[in-house]
């Protein structure tokens, strides 16, 4: 199998030896998870639901970035909710870091900002866990559908706010 990594090693061969010098190895390295959010944020920026917007607050680091989801439909619905994403060095094996800045209650979402959302969890016992073939924007629609359909009120994070739904909606 013929992954990402070893074709950018044997690219890396093609052109010939390198300088021994370590400072410019690193300089000229680009990391394969930075080379995938090139092209993911291109997909997610030409795809992202209206109720959403990124922001990338330096834009040369693509794997920190904020999303504001804003829903205009729900019980959510005129809210202005605020994510802080953060990719790992190990992305695409291992699925980004969300939380939620701002202080909501929802089954889904602690109030110190935790998200249940099997497709942020490495390992998901319903097989809809995050997997390599994810990308970010499955991640940004995930977020936004918190808001709308993906209400979880049979096994939520916040126990509390899912009974207080469940007794007066």
């Amino acid at each position: 199998m013929l992954t990402l990594a070893s074709k950018l090693k044997r690219d890396d061969g093609v052109r010939g030896p390198r300088a021994s010098n370590p400072a410019s190895d690193s300089t000229r390295r680009v990391s394969v998870r930075d080379k995938l959010l090139v092209k993911e944020v291109a997909e997610l920026e030409a795809n992202l639901p209206c109720t959403c917007k990124v922001n990338f607050p330096d834009p040369n680091k693509l794997h920190y970035f904020q999303l504001t989801v804003t829903p205009d439909e729900g019980y959510y619905q005129g809210g202005k909710f605020q994510f802080e994403t953060e990719v790992p060095d190990a992305y695409n094996m291992v699925p980004p870091k969300v939380k939620c800045l701002t202080r909501i209650w929802h089954p889904n979402i602690t109030e110190t900002g935790e998200i249940c959302l099997s497709l942020l969890r490495e390992h998901s016992i319903d097989g809809t866990g995050w997997a390599p073939t994810r990308t970010l924007k499955d991640v940004v629609w995930g977020l936004n559908s918190l808001f709308t359909d993906l209400l979880n009120f049979d096994d939520p994070l916040n126990i509390e706010a899912a009974e207080h739904h469940l007794r007066d909606k």
